[in-house]
């Protein structure tokens, strides 16, 4: 497999973590009495946990490729690596 040419950018483990920590400690505690809304919370935990599940299966598949990976820590850092060749454009409004 050819490599990329550059770091793949995946977003940082610690996204997932704030998410997953926010959402079973504070909106998991206020939705609990609701239990159509603390299950939707729940499948919500549970997509996160499976997202970053696997984005952890993409990153072995890069180390084993030899593929470089860049964590994210904010989009504004997008924008300093991407020419816009590299970006899709946006749709006219």
């Amino acid at each position: 497999m050819a490599n990329l040419g550059k770091p793949l950018p995946l977003p940082s483990h610690i996204h997932y973590e704030l998410l997953l920590r926010l959402l079973e400690q504070q909106t998991m505690s206020v939705a609990y009495q609701n239990p159509q809304i603390r299950m939707q919370v729940q499948e919500l935990i549970i997509a996160l946990r499976k997202a970053l599940s696997q984005q952890r299966q993409l990153e072995e598949t890069c180390k084993q490729v030899k593929i470089d990976i860049e964590y994210q820590w904010s989009t504004n850092q997008l924008g300093d690596r991407f020419l816009p060749e590299d970006v899709a454009p946006r749709a006219e409004i």
